[in-house]
């Protein structure tokens, strides 16, 4: 099916989860609401028609201007081999915007679904600042609840790919950039 099916048949089965296609992009996608998410994702995983089992991977995305932040999921539905010694191929494959509010970046886990999401949330939430809702390896801290960092230290501030993000000169006496014996240093 295509990408225009498959939205299509999202926009039917889900009139309010604020479907919509973007096939002109370079990276032709779905746009699902946050609070709809979780539901299309069970739909696009388990419906017989789709069986979207294999999570690729996530991307967090920083839309500073439109002060929101985006998961983009990109899926691929798998067919088994015809013969037990080859390889699987994919039967098709979509990627999904999941759009949240800057100052509020919640997004449901998937991680129940798809057991790839587990590493994948962790790292779009340490990077980017998504926190993805119900995340089984959660901590809570002075943050609230979130998924456990993956990357950087668990005291670390901030979210280093937030395109406002100003990278501390040192971190527990350790000098964290070389700007230091530059004329122009970014930090002031």
């Amino acid at each position: 099916m295509t990408i225009e099916g498959i939205a299509n048949l999202l926009k039917e089965k889900f009139p309010d989860a604020g479907i919509e296609a973007r096939l002109e992009s370079r990276h032709p996608h779905v746009i699902v609401k946050p609070e709809h998410w979780l539901t299309v994702a069970e739909f696009l995983r388990n419906d017989p028609q789709l069986k979207f089992d294999w999570l690729r991977c996530i991307t967090g995305v920083d839309y500073i201007e439109d002060k929101q932040l985006a998961a983009i999921y990109d899926f691929h539905s798998t067919q088994r081999p015809a013969q037990s010694d080859g390889l699987w191929s994919a039967r098709g494959e979509l990627s999904v915007k999941v759009l949240a509010p800057r100052d509020n970046p919640m997004v449901p886990s998937v991680c129940h679904l798809w057991g790839a999401a587990d590493w994948h949330e962790r790292e779009t939430y340490d990077l980017v600042g998504i926190n993805f809702q119900n995340h089984p390896d959660s901590v809570d801290d002075l943050n609230g609840r979130h998924p456990r960092r993956i990357l950087c230290p668990d005291d670390w501030q901030g979210h280093p790919l937030q395109k406002d993000y100003e990278f501390p000169l040192e971190y527990h006496g350790i000098p964290a950039v070389t700007e230091f014996g530059q004329t122009r240093p970014l930090h002031g």
